[in-house]
């Protein structure tokens, strides 16, 4: 590899036959030392080219942030997606039906402060 993109050269470091001159000191960390696997995802071209887009206005590339999105899931074990649009007329239907009960305060259940409390209201 070329240190700092100077000439020269000290191996393939697991590249096999890829010119090791083209890659920078950096290059040669991330893909020798920290990089362990590569994703294939199949996305729409226009996701692609918009996410590559708000990417770079972050000053990333598009990896880091679906690397830090990868770290986020593994470390809460939670997803979270934003969607827009309309509900289906039953659920938007089902959740006021329900709204409207919290409020007048039916089909509720107490509040429980023990195993035994719920199971016994459960049982009743």
């Amino acid at each position: 590899f070329a240190r700092g993109g100077s000439g020269g050269s000290e191996g393939t470091g697991g590249f096999g036959e890829i010119q090791m001159e083209a890659l920078t000191w950096y290059d040669y960390c991330i893909y020798s030392v920290y990089m362990k696997a590569v994703i294939n995802i199949k996305t729409d071209r226009e996701v692609k080219e918009k996410a590559q887009e708000v990417a770079r206005k972050f000053g990333m590339p598009l990896s880091a942030i679906i690397n830090g999105y990868l770290n986020q899931l593994v470390r809460t074990k939670d997803i979270h997606f934003f969607l827009e649009g309309e509900l289906k007329p039953a659920v938007k239907k089902r959740l006021d039906r329900l709204h409207q009960d919290v409020k007048e305060g039916k089909n509720l259940s107490p509040a429980f402060y023990s195993a035994e409390e719920a199971i016994r209201y459960l049982h009743s």
